[in-house]
């Protein structure tokens, strides 16, 4: 069955689109996949979801742009070329044809001709293009910095691709370098990233919202200048609570920080730099605002404090992390743990200026007290609340030019660049006359050489720079010797744009053909997996918001809406091949078949929820799909009968099932929607065993149910459509129509209980009045309550009745 639709879809070709305005446009997105391999199970349930989703809109009438492509970049490509000896293009482009056979296989409803990998020079020439723009705009820029360094990987991280201290791809312990890097400036759209997320609200997974809400980290508050003791120069530093002033009693800067390097006293020096050492070579974890250990250098220095005039002494210390701001704090032991904790380690004043509702002093009892209530030792703000005393210290500062209000952001700007071979290279050549000079946009893209095997081997540089004939160029501006930049960009940059490519994947003229995306995008439907909430999703809103900065596209927001698919595990883990609990996706399409893989993919739960592979069973799924292709065999009225005529319980189900499932469908329940297919079969099925076979009823059904199968499992629901004497494809037969006084239920089952236990079962028109029920429950279970008395009967009409005896 599948080889032969297989081979009628592709001349059929069902899932092109028209794209010539006769119907409205829905454009359902699958996160692209990266070709390491075949298609694994975490696949088959996420591409099974967005199928669903791109042919119920088929199915509605819509014209739908659901393409396909590879997020074909990387470091996996990398590492086997060297382990092959071979170019990593070998390896990628072998896996892409290994996936989009499985792809095919699996009867996925892509329009292949908007195919793309993101590795086609045809592709990362308008990477470069887009990159260079935003060069021009100041959104690019580059410089020394301490950046996360994989040993392993022999490349540099964003803060992003650092989890638990560790690289997110390999696992390895991440150390520090000073390197000299490109980034991105997407701290310039923090505000707007968080404000536009209003328009997703209710559209996309409110935890996702909340993902990045929290890796932006707005802050609002105030800056504070604290001048150094004996000199001009004074430390900044931000603070949510500045109404916590009067009780900051020292300062903490973080250890690797510039400025404590540059505040150490001679005396200290020697103390300090061991320290830094010992800091450097630990993990985040331990850093982690929940750990209770606290070290710490005095760094022989003072400053005064601006409103009281105090000394208070600055110290380093590694629960200050660089990079927040000035990488300095003003600690306030008494209401902030960590403040406290560091100075009862090493005896540092605690001042309260909250009064505790409690009224216990953080300095004996070892708490912090965070909440509010009257201030006191804090001059204007005695007596005030954390609002009013906030706004009273910030005038303070004001009037005194040693401070004013601040927003801070946890946002960092985008790390892009690679010290790596197989990505996109960044399109700058460095000139000793003319510093950095951009390729023109005629001669791109700059293509990657010819690198193979041992040659892409990391050996302290990146391989680009071993290429000596390609890294050798002429300056584009003086036309003298000059230097190819050997870093590749971030294959997140890849994936930032290319849903805006899908939209004209052959346009030569630019990135996209804009009024190809005016047409289809936003992408109505976005489906993928919740671990890509902050990177790859952060980092495509921002690309959006910057090419609408540009003028190339009208809208903020990529995706109008987002699903997220959980995880395909096995007896409670999440599978690997170190775990030995890999479970082989081609070998259950072979045991039961796509369509059984499929369904049990959509049935085993909702889709944000994982999928214990343990607890589900393909073998059922497809016992069903033989009983349900079997009905299309058994109809025996010829296609058109008018189901008038026919049984009118059976019409009714099966117009209330078609109804059912749109609301299912657009909600995303598809597991509830299988379950209401599934009663539609049997109650078809029953007609059918009790010699109704020629009523058109079951006829109406069979044909309903074919249909909406189709979204889940196409190969039966071709099958049946064909035997139910149908020309091909399914794809596009068109949703049911749905007669409104069928859908409307005329009777429902009431339940009958003795003291909560169920005793019986009552079908009774659904506007019975009260009394008429309870008669009639009373009838049915007059055996079963025997002589008991009935001291309460608790009725809920139409669909309850309990009995409650003594």
């Amino acid at each position: 069955m599948e080889a032969k639709w297989r081979a009628i879809w592709d001349v059929l070709n069902p899932y092109a689109v028209a794209d010539d305005g006769s119907r409205e446009r829905k454009y359902v997105l699958d996160m692209f996949p990266y070709p390491s391999g075949d298609l694994h199970m975490g696949h088959a349930e996420a591409f099974a979801l967005g199928d669903a989703v791109a042919r119920y809109w088929m199915q509605r009438g819509y014209d739908v742009l659901h393409p396909v492509g590879w997020d074909s970049f990387g470091l996996p490509a990398e590492n086997a070329a060297i382990t092959r000896q071979a170019h990593p293009a070998d390896w990628t482009y072998a896996n892409i044809e290994t996936q989009a056979e499985s792809f095919r296989r699996y009867a996925v409803s892509f329009d292949w001709s908007a195919r793309l990998h993101t590795s086609d020079p045809e592709y990362y020439r308008w990477t470069q293009w887009l990159f260079l723009r935003m060069r021009e705009r100041g959104l690019v820029y580059r410089q020394e910095s301490a950046v996360n360094w994989c040993p392993v990987d022999q490349t540099v991280l964003a803060n992003e691709q650092v989890v638990g201290g560790a690289c997110e791809r390999c696992g390895a312990a991440v150390t520090e370098r000073e390197l000299t890097q490109w980034f991105l400036r997407i701290t310039e759209y923090a505000d707007r990233l968080l404000d536009d997320m209003a328009q997703l609200r209710g559209r996309w997974p409110e935890r996702v919202l909340t993902m990045q809400t929290n890796w932006i980290g707005r802050s609002e508050g105030g800056y504070v200048d604290f001048a150094l003791e004996g000199g001009s120069e004074t430390i900044r530093v931000f603070t949510t609570r500045p109404d916590t002033l009067y009780g900051a009693t020292f300062l903490v800067v973080a250890p690797e920080a510039e400025l404590a390097n540059k505040l150490c006293a001679p005396e200290r020096r020697a103390e300090f730099d061991a320290y830094v050492a010992r800091v450097r070579a630990g993990s985040d974890a331990e850093r982690h605002p929940a750990s209770t250990s606290r070290t710490g250098v005095d760094l022989g220095v003072r400053a005064v404090h601006p409103l009281t005039g105090e000394l208070v002494p600055v110290w380093t210390s590694d629960y200050v992390l660089a990079g927040y701001g000035s990488s300095a704090i003003m600690a306030v032991p008494a209401h902030d743990q960590r403040d406290l904790d560091f100075a009862r380690e090493f005896g540092l004043p605690v001042r309260t200026v909250v009064q505790p509702d409690d009224g216990v002093d953080p300095a004996s009892s070892g708490i912090a007290y965070t909440g509010d209530g009257p201030h006191v030792e804090s001059g204007p703000a005695d007596g005030m609340d954390i609002g009013d005393a906030s706004a009273s210290v910030l005038r303070e500062l004001a009037e005194l030019e040693a401070g004013e209000p601040g927003v801070q952001y946890r946002l960092r700007d985008w790390l892009v660049s690679r010290q790596r071979f197989w990505g996109c290279p960044i399109p700058v050549v460095h000139c000793p006359s003319c510093g950095e000079v951009p390729v023109p946009d005629e001669e791109l893209p700059v293509r990657l050489p010819e690198l193979r095997g041992a040659e892409l081997a990391p050996r302290g540089k990146p391989p680009l720079a071993a290429a000596e004939d390609w890294v050798n160029a002429a300056c584009p501006r003086c036309g003298g010797d000059a230097r190819r930049d050997t870093d590749t960009m971030d294959t997140f940059v890849d994936s930032s744009w290319y849903f805006l490519r899908y939209c004209s994947p052959g346009y030569a003229e630019g990135p996209f053909d804009p009024e190809a995306v005016r047409r289809w995008m936003p992408v109505a439907q976005y489906v993928g997996g919740v671990e890509h909430a902050i990177l790859h999703l952060l980092y495509a809103r921002f690309f959006t918001k910057v090419l609408r900065d540009m003028g190339l596209v009208d809208f903020d927001e990529p995706f109008q809406a987002l699903l997220n698919q959980g995880q395909v595990i096995l007896n409670g883990a999440a599978m690997s091949k170190s775990h030995g609990n890999l479970v082989d996706l081609g070998e259950q399409l072979a045991t039961y078949g796509v369509d059984a893989v499929r369904l049990t993919m959509i049935f085993a739960g909702p889709p944000e929820d994982d999928i214990d592979w343990a607890d589900v069973s393909p073998a059922g799924a497809s016992r069903f799909l033989a009983r349900t292709l079997r009905l299309a065999d058994d109809v025996a009225c010829p296609p058109g009968t008018d189901a008038e005529g026919g049984d009118r319980q059976l019409r009714s189900l099966t117009h209330r099932t078609v109804a059912q499932a749109a609301e299912l469908a657009e909600a995303h329940r598809f597991n509830v929607l299988v379950a209401r297919l599934m009663e539609l079969v049997n109650a078809a099925r029953k007609r059918i065993d009790a010699g109704s076979e020629a009523d058109p009823a079951v006829r109406e059904a069979v044909e309903a149910v074919a249909v909406m199968l189709s979204l889940f499992t196409p190969y039966t629901a071709e099958e049946m459509w064909e035997g139910l004497g149908h020309e091909p494809s399914v794809a596009r037969a068109g949703w049911p129509t749905v007669d409104e006084q069928l859908v409307a239920r005329e009777t429902t089952v009431c339940i009958v209980q003795i003291n909560g236990k169920l005793r019986g079962r009552l079908e009774v028109p659904v506007d019975t009045a009260e009394a008429e029920l309870v008669s009639r429950a009373s009838e049915q279970v007059a055996a079963a309550l025997g002589d008991r008395e009935v001291v309460r009967t608790v009725a809920k009409p139409p669909r309850l009745v309990n009995f409650v005896v003594g």
